[in-house]
Formats: C-alpha cells, sequence, structure tokens
C-alpha cells in the first residue's frame, strides 16, 4: 500500500484528505488487520504528514511581503496580527 512517490503529486488539500482516510481506517478497521497492514498504514500516515508540514514551511516561506526601503527592495517576515 506504500505510495510515497504518488503522494509528491498531491497538493496539500489532497495529502489531507489521504490522511483523513488512513486515520479513519486504523480507528474504525484496525481489529480486522494484521499487524503488517497496520503498521505499513501508520507508516502512509507519518509520510503523509510530514509532506503536510513541509508544504506548510514552504507557503510560510512565500508568505513574505516586499517593502522598499530607501529604493532598495527587502524582505520581511509576514507575521499575522492576533
Amino acid at each position: 500500500m506504500k505510495k510515497e512517490n504518488n503522494y509528491d503529486e498531491l497538493d496539500f488539500e489532497e495529502l489531507m484528505i489521504e490522511l483523513e482516510k488512513i486515520t479513519n481506517k486504523l480507528e474504525n478497521e484496525s481489529s480486522n488487520m494484521n499487524l503488517d497492514e497496520s503498521v505499513e498504514l501508520f507508516e502512509n500516515g507519518m509520510i503523509i504528514s510530514k509532506k503536510c508540514d513541509e508544504k506548510l514551511k514552504s507557503a510560510e516561506k512565500k508568505i513574505t511581503m516586499l517593502i522598499n526601503n530607501d529604493g532598495e527592495i527587502g524582505e520581511e517576515n509576514f507575521i499575522p496580527k492576533e
């Protein structure tokens, strides 16, 4: 069931859907699975979780504001107001 290569092609929302499917399967069907199947699902969930984290970090880096300081353009990290 390992689909790590396919996960690279999915966007964040699709990854979250896959993670939810895995979570539901582990919660609701684990008694019908053998240990190897459960561990493989868990491993896929961890792979997806890592990819989601990478995508979030990438998006965070992209959220910057360009500011003009005496003709020089620089980047400033975006800090959301609470």
